[in-house]
């Protein structure tokens, strides 16, 4: 570390990260994921959801026993979220030699914009910042019914992350790249990005099952899309590697001000 706030990994060669997704153990995105860090050099360890968890956010599993089972050295299934898997992959099966990094992904499909408050993928980097572990978030955007570009990633992410972690961030920081839709030749560039806006699963479809009994799935349309000048989702359509840092810390700092003297008063009898 270099100091309280910040982090820094100059020296990826040896040292030890943990992988881990919500697509699940068996995910292709996990297996380009391992590709990438063994052009690293670096030591992995998996703890991936024994089953897809996608939408899953930062949620723990609280109302019934965890179960694992060890697939190899090193890799583990769980049943539960990302998050349980990163807070067991630390305090557990890595406790005594906890990891230097925390790499999530890669994931099926793009965390833009406002996606980032569903993902699993995100949620996996966000608890390994909470555990004082720093994390990167790693995801393929797609095209619905066409091929996943996953060269994409595993051509430019080994360098990337290398640039990274020798420049570190703050500890209460992750950071989220998405790599577009394009074949890895055709990549603009990379760049620095915030967070924009659009809403997910406004399109709910309506059906019956064969007993008779009504049901729903949360479709998957983008609507109230806000493609502010230079946001992650602006870029990224554009070809651009996305490289967006996330806080931790969810206050609204303008509506802290706006507020100020309304609340912080004492109560009167």
């Amino acid at each position: 570390m270099t100091d309280a706030a910040t982090f820094s990994l100059p020296e990826l060669a040896g040292a030890r990260v943990l992988l881990t997704n919500d697509d699940g153990i068996h995910a292709p995105g996990l297996k380009v994921l391992e590709s990438i860090v063994l052009a690293l050099g670096m030591e992995a360890w998996v703890v991936a959801p024994e089953t897809e968890q996608s939408g899953a956010g930062h949620s723990l599993t609280l109302h019934r026993p965890l179960r694992w089972r060890q697939v190899s050295e090193r890799r583990f299934a769980v049943e539960g979220t990302p998050t349980d898997c990163v807070l067991l992959a630390i305090n557990k099966f890595m406790k005594d030699a906890k990891p230097d990094l925390v790499i999530s992904g890669v994931n099926r499909g793009a965390n833009l914009g406002d996606d980032v408050t569903y993902s699993g993928t995100i949620a996996a980097a966000m608890e390994g910042t909470l555990l004082g572990v720093p994390a990167i978030a790693l995801s393929q955007v797609l095209t619905p019914q066409e091929a996943v570009k996953w060269r994409t990633a595993e051509v430019h992410a080994p360098d990337l992350i290398r640039r990274l972690c020798a420049r570190g961030w703050p500890q209460d920081a992750l950071i989220s790249i998405n790599f577009p839709d394009v074949a890895a030749a055709a990549v603009k560039g990379t760049a620095l990005t915030s967070q924009g806006h659009h809403k997910l699963g406004d399109q709910l479809v309506e059906r019956v099952d064969p007993r008779n009994r009504p049901y729903i799935w949360i479709g998957l349309l983008h609507s109230d899309t806000r493609l502010v000048t230079g946001c992650d989702m602006e870029r990224s359509s554009e070809g651009w590697i996305t490289v967006t840092p996330l806080s931790v810390n969810l206050t609204h700092r303008a509506a802290l001000d706006h507020l100020s003297g309304l609340l912080d008063t004492g109560c009167k009898a």
